[in-house]
């Protein structure tokens, strides 16, 4: 099978000739994520040049939340909140999964540790199986399942479970 220059994500082709948001208003699976980047006012940085990698959680992952969690945070006077969160999914630079990997591998104690644009520490770690893990600040680890779908202004991995700053 080869590699599409133009993977599916939520039932939509990504196209590399568009840019972070372009796509994502897409997929199917992204449209809480879409919602809240609106509610906190990141849509034109995320249509900006970049390049940004965006550790983008599913649908899924945001429903796992404890109840309510969204909606709260989805209220205009939580904004500040909501803009930490998802800030805390973004990653000056366009790192490839393979770049990720490899600075993991490379690494003295087998974990990737990168600074997320909210200023909050993010590692990655990658399995014996070869499954890359991103472990928010609190130690919580969200399997990529979608690797490298490339954008104009960076590159996507879609995770699935929503990371949290301390």
């Amino acid at each position: 099978m080869e590699k599409s220059d133009n993977p599916m994500v939520g039932g939509a082709a990504m196209f590399a000739s568009k840019d972070i948001i372009d796509n994502a208003v897409n997929s199917a699976d992204h449209t809480t994520l879409v919602a809240a980047v609106k509610a906190a006012g990141l849509v034109d940085t995320l249509k900006g040049p970049g390049p940004f990698t965006v550790f983008a959680p599913t649908n899924a992952a945001f429903a796992a939340l404890p109840d309510g969690t969204v909606e709260t945070l989805l209220m205009p006077e939580n904004k500040a909140m909501l803009t930490k969160i998802l800030t805390s999914h973004v990653v000056a630079g366009k790192w490839s999964a393979n770049d990720i990997v490899t600075a993991a591998k490379s690494s003295s104690d087998g974990f990737y540790h990168f600074s997320a644009v909210s200023g909050d520490a993010l590692s990655a770690k990658v399995t014996p199986s070869g499954d890359v893990y991103i472990f928010d600040e609190s130690g919580n680890a969200s399997k990529v399942t979608i690797a490298n779908v490339n954008q104009s202004n960076g590159v996507i991995h879609v995770i699935e479970d929503v990371l949290l700053p301390k």
